[in-house]
């Protein structure tokens, strides 16, 4: 343990023997941290060493350069600021040295390279210098003039740092150092702020309309208003008469109040505007005091310019639209009392202390607000309905929303603008808002006004105004649902309703009843009578609910019960309503249905899934159509026909269809601890279902499938079933079998023989379909095993191959009668293969209806690159061994299925004997305009091959094919993003080593020269890149 006393020879001894700057770069480093251990372990003790210390420590850091020492040299003057903090102590004696020494490096200039072995920003030594400069009073005799001085400079950088400095310098200097600098300060922040305001663009109102004009304030500006408010902070009194007071600014205001729209100001009036608008906004924030001082310096002075005069007091408002006799519009004159409002606003609101109302109502600038609330409210909505005729007046109606917003968003103990008022800028709004046709950017800024006012409201728990908006705003919008009003589209209402919706939970839920009303009385309508114009409007309103409606409610207590209530009261209607009649758009109906219900079911707890697929389920054994019976023993062989089903999904009644799809789509949602009401029957009834090409029937097989457990710990669920019992009762339902003419047990082999396929009482052209609907049920329930790792994924996986590889007759191939042919209809047999080939898309592709973590499946980790180690040799073999072109052709297809949804990175590591296999199975694909999205796929594999280093060599050795492969897509007709991705191919190409694609120089710029003519102009810019970095070549060395 080093004692005091120690210490304190050891600072001796330094200071004595060492001189710092001598040294290398690594011991200066050493002798700084030693004398910053001292300082900050020992202080007492070296504190003794007086003048000594200090001059020695202006010795050692005196013209040091290196950006690790520096930080340690500027915090050594930090600690030392802290040691010796009084005026006379011997700080005080070197702090002009000191200085000095640190002035020569303000502002910082770090040049330092990116590839230096030290991890120091430019930002970190600014903060570390602006620390020390700050880090006694005894500094600002010499900093602040530096610091003014540095403001005049021709670098933008010096000006930002040394507005950096001053805030930080202002606070720590004090009010009575800082006095004597306040006019030089002040009149540097002036030229600051109204020179740098606005570089660029200066009026864009941005896509999601901010809060304030949109214009770019740059750094210089931004550092200034900073600034601007810690001066007046620490010394309101001095500096906001300097604002007041300043002739410069009495002319500014004289100049910008002279024009009536924003459009006809000068470039420089503008500019000079919204800067003054900006002063005005930091200054009234800061306090109450400055608040009352800037407003009753400005707006008196407004309200005359705006012809609101003491005689116009009396007018307390009056209906939106009606005409009014004010003064000249005038936009420099509203931007600035609007942005002054809603600076005295946000000063309230942002209030932590807040005082009570009888000593608010004492402030003046409130009084005065008060009394011209109400022509102030009337004239600004006036200034709408003036600026609606008008072309190019967004600025105008930017500042009339805003002022009427603030005014509305005072809260309503601070501010007790009458209820009048209040509702009159309500119906201004909702005017605006119903009478809207198009989305216009008074249509936007009105409806993101009420939606402000809504949550204001909500927020400080007002009462009385909470009444008036729920009556004005939220009950108008939510009947306007019901109301057969062409001047505000459909969609527009549906938009302002969530957005209104959601500015409160109370005004929330008179939304949601709202909706859940239209969607039964539009539903009822679709459903019974077959009305067209409901199920148009019903459409939108279900995707309201699901998108916008109901996410809002998902982290509150009351989404649970909401979205139970919702999924229940359709059941109720599907049961009640026994005759439907949709015609038109009755699939599209259909689907948004399914859609709401998954995802309705999908966010409800276990029990409420659980009395939901009861409820379900009954009124689904209700329709006669279902006959669900008890489970028959597992050892029985089940038969299809003995369910009772019609043999053709066209046979099911429209309310039929109905019921399997909603009930299918309750099981992809449910939770695996959800108990399944006999789950055998549901297992039989979706399999028969299937056979008669019902998608959604097989997607809640899979997700039964997925979800299912492995074993069963209750004893009293009677009716439960595991997953090899539900494999069990699948494997005996020979799907197969077509009224017993063909035996295709326990999902074995579709095509066995041709005599197979032509003993079927149906024709072959039925048969097929039958077969490939088969196969897509097969692939679910696949995608289910796979899912969760479950080794009989092989089975089903081996039937597909099968398939593939099925022998065939040629008689039987479209390429000899053609599948438009009427040569008894079996020219439809290769439609099965392609449908196990597809079948492969299924099972490997991510699924945004079922089976993914946002409707409960069980994922087991890297399942695809699992089923693709397995996959790729037995296909890669097949493909190999194959004789016919037409089996080796859904081979490909298969194989592009599996290697383009697969994990990039498990691809890289086989990708040398891939590659030559993936670049056929892109070749067939990109013949027909049915495959532009698996071709797409695909090049995307060979793309992030190329791009990956691991997949350098590969791509090396097969240049010369991958080139021929991409300059064919070059010309790809049905899909322009292959033409785009296969010209960024080309162009990575070119980075390979130069012997092994220049022999391909002239092809690949032949088929350039046609693509520069591409009619999408991404390909073209792509092209212009390829030919360059092609074009290149001929000016690189040979030698590699």
């Amino acid at each position: 343990m080093v004692s005091g006393s120690d210490a304190r020879l050891v600072g001796q001894s330094y200071l004595q023997n060492l001189q710092v700057q001598s040294l290398a770069q690594h011991d200066r480093m050493l002798c700084f941290e030693l004398l910053e251990c001292l300082l900050d372990r020992y202080s007492d003790a070296v504190a003794a060493l007086g003048d000594d210390l200090v001059y020695g420590i202006c010795e050692a850091i005196d013209g040091e350069k290196d950006p690790r020492c520096l930080m340690l040299t500027f915090h050594l003057v930090e600690v030392l600021a802290w040691l010796f903090p009084e005026p006379s102590g011997p700080l005080a004696s070197f702090a002009g040295d000191i200085f000095e020494i640190l002035g020569c490096y303000f502002p910082i200039h770090f040049t330092h390279q990116q590839g230096d072995d030290f991890d120091i920003k430019r930002d970190d030594l600014s903060r570390a210098l602006m620390l020390a400069f700050s880090s006694s009073p005894l500094f600002e005799p010499f900093a602040i003039p530096l610091l003014l001085e540095k403001l005049s400079s021709s670098l933008p950088l010096a000006k930002v740092d040394s507005f950096r400095y001053l805030s930080h310098c202002v606070l720590k200097y004090g009010v009575d150092r800082m006095g004597k600098h306040a006019k030089a300060i002040w009149s540097s922040l002036k030229d600051a702020i109204f020179t740098f305001s606005l570089q660029g663009n200066i009026f864009s109102l941005a896509s999601d309309l901010p809060d304030t004009m949109g214009f770019e304030e740059n750094d210089i500006t931004k550092e200034a208003l900073i600034c601007l408010e810690k001066v007046i902070l620490q010394n309101d009194g001095i500096f906001l008469s300097l604002i007041v007071d300043d002739e410069d600014v009495e002319m500014i205001l004289r100049s910008v109040t002279i024009s009536n729209s924003y459009n006809s100001l000068s470039v420089e009036s503008k500019q000079k505007l919204l800067a003054f608008g900006r002063i005005i906004v930091v200054s009234a924030k800061i306090s109450s005091s400055s608040c009352d001082r800037i407003f009753h310096f400005l707006f008196p002075r407004l309200m005359d310019i705006l012809g609101l005069s003491s005689s116009s007091l009396s007018l307390e408002c009056i209906p939106y639209g009606s005409p009014v006799s004010f003064g000249q519009l005038n936009f420099g004159a509203i931007y600035l009392c609007t942005e002054l409002l809603a600076a005295c606003r946000d000063l309230i609101v942002g209030s932590e202390d807040i005082a009570p109302q009888s000593v608010l109502m004492q402030v003046s600038w409130c009084c005065l607000l008060q009394r011209f609330s109400g022509p102030l409210t009337t004239f600004l909505s006036s200034s709408l309905v003036t600026s609606m005729k008008q072309e190019n007046c967004d600025a105008n109606i930017y500042s009339g929303v805003k002022g009427l917003r603030t005014l509305a968003t005072f809260p309503g103990w601070f501010l007790p603008i009458s209820k009048s008022i209040f509702e009159n800028i309500l119906t201004v709004f909702m005017s605006i808002l119903t009478a809207g046709c198009e989305e216009t950017l008074l249509w936007k800024l009105s409806l993101k006004a009420l939606v402000q006012i809504g949550t204001f409201t909500e927020k400080f728990h007002d009462s009385e105004r909470a009444t008036s908006y729920m009556n004005i705003v939220v009950g108008k919008i939510v009947s306007s649902i019901s109301l057969d009003d062409s001047s505000m589209p459909y969609s527009l209402k549906l938009d302002a309703i969530a957005e209104i919706g959601g500015s409160g939970m109370h005004f929330m839920l008179k939304v949601i009843q709202g909706l859940e009303e239209a969607i039964s009385a539009n539903f009822f309508e679709a459903s019974s009578k077959g009305n067209l114009k409901s199920v148009e409007v019903l459409i939108p309103l279900l995707e309201c609910f699901s998108k916008k409606v109901l996410p809002w409610f998902h982290k509150t207590s009351l989404f649970e019960d909401i979205v139970f209530h919702f999924v229940i009261n359709i059941w109720n209607q599907m049961e009640a309503n026994t005759t439907f009649n949709i015609g038109i758009k009755a699939n599209e109906l259909l689907d948004v249905t399914m859609m709401v219900m998954r995802q309705a079911v999908a966010d409800c707890s276990e029990k409420n899934q659980g009395l939901i697929v009861q409820k379900a389920y009954n009124i689904l054994s209700s329709s006669a159509s279902f006959s669900l019976k008890e489970p028959m023993p597992l050892s029985i062989p089940l038969k299809t026909e003995g369910l009772q089903l019609t043999q053709n999904l066209q046979d099911f009644s429209c309310r039929d269809e109905w019921l399997i799809s909603l009930f299918a789509s309750v099981i992809m949602a449910l939770r695996p601890q959800t108990c399944l009401p006999d789950v055998r029957v549901v297992l039989e009834l979706f399999m028969s279902v299937v056979l008669k090409g019902h998608v959604p029937a097989a997607q809640a097989l899979g997700s039964i499938i997925n979800k299912l457990p492995a074993t069963i710990d209750s004893v009293e669920v009677s009716r439960a079933c595991t997953l090899e019992e539900a494999m069990v009762i699948i494997s005996k339902m020979n799907l197969w079998s077509v009224n017993g003419n063909s035996s295709f047990r326990k999902c074995n082999v579709i095509c066995k023989s041709v005599e197979n396929l032509t003993d079927l009482d149906i024709s072959a052209n039925n048969n097929a379909m039958v077969q490939t609907n088969v196969l897509v049920g097969l692939a679910w329930i696949g995608k289910g095993l796979l899912m969760r790792g479950h080794e009989k994924v092989k089975d089903i996986t081996m039937t597909l191959l099968r398939c593939l590889l099925s022998t065939i007759n040629t008689e039987l191939l479209p390429i000899q009668h053609g599948l438009s042919g009427n040569d008894s209809g079996q020219d439809m047999h290769p439609l099965v293969m392609k449908s196990a080939a597809d079948a492969f898309h299924i099972l490997m592709s991510d699924s945004e209806i079922c089976l993914n973590k946002r409707f409960h499946a069980t994922v087991r980790p890297l399942y695809k690159q699992h089923f693709f180690s397995i996959m790729m040799p037995i296909l890669l073999s097949s493909i190999t061994g194959s004789d016919s072109s037409i089996t080796r052709s859904f081979l490909y297809r298969a194989f592009g299925h599996v290697i383009s949804n697969t994990p990039l990175v498990a691809v890289i590591t086989e990708c040398k004997k891939l590659i030559p296999v993936l670049l056929d199975s892109l070749a067939v694909s990109s013949v027909d305009i049915l495959d532009k999205d698996l071709t797409y796929s695909l090049l995307l594999v060979i793309s992030g091959i190329i791009m990956d280093e691991n997949g350098r060599e590969a791509v090396t050795e097969n240049a010369h094919i991958i080139i021929n492969c991409l300059v064919g897509l070059l010309s790809y007709p049905h899909m322009m993003l292959v033409r785009e991705t296969a010209i960024q191919c080309l162009v990575a190409m070119s980075g390979l080593p130069h012997v092994r694609i220049y022999p391909m120089r002239t092809q690949v710029l032949r088929a350039i020269s046609k693509a520069l003519d591409d009619p999408k102009r991404v390909v073209r810019q792509e092209a212009v890149r390829c030919r360059q970095a092609w074009a290149s070549m001929a000016s690189r060395s040979l030698y590699f």
